[in-house]
């Protein structure tokens, strides 16, 4: 008979070993706290990088399209350099400053620049004024009007620049049809010095004129009713009220789209290549028009002397930090005044 075997568990003895503490060794409360400081230490990490994270882009372009470009230029003018071999220098020190400052050329396109500057920013800052005054008033559409301002600044240059090179033709024009029609005689846009750059100007007070009337009008947006109410009050006229409220209300914004038109005024390189019948650097026939920009890119481009030219856009360079001088003290003495 077999035997019965009984399989039983053995006593817990006394002394021996307790069963594992299965229990957590941090709480809930404890793991909570620490995922907020988690969660604080890399919130004020971003906090601290971030905005460095978000510039960073426009820092790297400025070096590799500003800076550096800006450094070896400031290199070649100091050395004969030719377009053909950019890597060959010699160093002739402050040699090809002193040769364009004895150039008549040079300084032809410095007076053609100062004239077509003034030319076309004292109308065109003038006509802004108006048109911005015009459209503070509440008129219907004026959301249309304002956003038609800023038509011909969206237009390209080359687009722009054709279209009145057609409307300022000798021969076929609309201008000198309309001045055939009231009497007078024809005038040879391209190839006179004075209606040449009254052609150019022309092109550049129709693209920039609505850009400096919403500037303005956004300014004008910004000064307080009271003052044009006090102004009624006293039996102040619409006219008076914009020469003893709204001009001195604008003067900072004023001087702002000074200096910021005299600098594109300094720049100004388009509109002339493409006026120009032949397509050349030169200005016209005589360099009736060329300005700075055209004398570098003929030097640098056409003449492929680029030391020369890198000398002339560091003296334009030098020149823009004159105009920034200028404006911050008349700026500081403005708000000395006021």
């Amino acid at each position: 008979m077999a035997a019965r075997h009984d399989i039983a568990a053995p006593p817990e003895q006394e002394g021996g070993a307790a069963p594992a503490d299965r229990t957590p060794s941090t709480t809930p409360a404890e793991a909570d706290v620490r995922r907020r400081a988690r969660l604080s230490r890399r919130w004020q990490r971003d906090m601290r990088w971030s905005p460095y994270a978000f510039v960073s882009p426009f820092f790297l372009l400025f070096l590799a399209f500003g800076l550096f470009p800006l450094i070896y230029t400031g290199w070649a003018s100091l050395h004969t350099v030719e377009l053909t071999a950019p890597t060959d220098m010699d160093w002739v020190g402050l040699r090809n400053y002193t040769r364009i400052f004895d150039d008549d050329f040079f300084w032809n396109a410095a007076k053609n620049t100062l004239t077509i500057g003034i030319i076309s920013t004292v109308p065109q800052l003038m006509m802004a004024m108006g048109l911005a005054h015009i459209l503070n008033y509440k008129l219907r559409g004026s959301t249309f009007y304002r956003v038609a301002m800023l038509a011909p600044y969206a237009t390209s240059i080359a687009a722009a620049s054709l279209v009145f090179v057609l409307l300022f033709g000798r021969d076929y024009g609309m201008i000198n049809w309309a001045l055939n029609a009231a009497g007078f005689d024809h005038v040879d846009w391209q190839n006179d010095k004075w209606p040449s750059q009254i052609a150019v100007s022309s092109i550049i007070i129709w693209r920039w004129t609505g850009y400096n009337a919403l500037i303005y009008l956004a300014a004008m947006q910004a000064i307080p009713q009271d003052l044009y109410e006090s102004a009624a009050l006293d039996g102040a006229s619409r006219w008076k009220q914009f020469l003893h409220v709204t001009l001195p209300s604008l003067r900072p914004t004023i001087l702002f789209t000074v200096v910021v038109s005299t600098i594109g005024a300094s720049q100004v390189f388009g509109e002339p290549l493409l006026f120009d019948a032949n397509k050349g650097a030169s200005g016209g026939a005589q360099h009736q028009f060329q300005t700075l920009g055209l004398y570098l890119y003929e030097q640098g481009w056409v003449n492929q002397h680029l030391g020369r030219a890198s000398a002339i856009a560091w003296t334009m360079f030098l020149i823009l930090i004159v105009i920034g001088i200028v404006n911050y003290v008349i700026s500081r003495r403005l708000r000395a005044s006021s």
